[in-house]
């Protein structure tokens, strides 16, 4: 008869889990093309919230067609990516992009000014990329200036008197 393993009374034991990732690096942000399609969009409007980023990319894929690996969840109909938040980080930590500390706003660094000048998207889809982020752009920027403003203490209010 097979026998059970004992257990002591009382005791937990904490497993340690080890999740084994890519390093992060520079040629693996050169051939990763949903990588320079963010530098780009990052460049293209100087600074962005990684929020409006999201909606971004989310509405560039499901309304324009253009090829991004990330899969979203429309969480209270704003969406979120594991997988773009993912690249976002890996950006920020090789330095090619940093947040603006006051607004904390993504933007390029001068290193990620080099490295896109010298990466380029090809012609035809820097071209598509660039006119479709022009024709959302105005959109995007209104809902981050209505992030912005909902998010914002209410500061020199000045109280009903009676």
């Amino acid at each position: 008869m097979p026998q059970k393993p004992q257990q002591t009374s009382g005791t937990t034991s904490k497993e340690l889990r080890i999740i084994a990732r890519p390093a992060a690096t520079i040629e693996a942000v050169k051939k990763d093309p949903d990588k320079l399609k963010l530098l780009t969009i990052i460049d293209h409007l100087k600074v962005i919230s990684e929020r409006s980023l999201s909606s971004l990319v989310y509405t560039l894929s499901k309304e324009k067609n253009i090829k991004f690996k990330y899969s979203f969840v429309l969480v209270d109909q704003i969406p979120s990516s594991k997988e773009l938040s993912e690249d976002v980080r890996v950006l920020l930590y090789l330095g090619l992009v940093e947040t603006e500390p006051t607004l904390r706003k993504l933007r390029l660094t001068s290193s990620g000014k080099e490295f896109l000048e010298q990466n380029k998207l090809d012609e035809n889809t820097l071209n598509e990329l660039l006119k479709a982020v022009d024709e959302l752009k105005e959109r995007i920027l209104s809902e981050e200036r209505v992030a912005e403003f909902s998010a914002r203490p209410a500061r020199g209010r000045r109280r009903f008197r009676r």
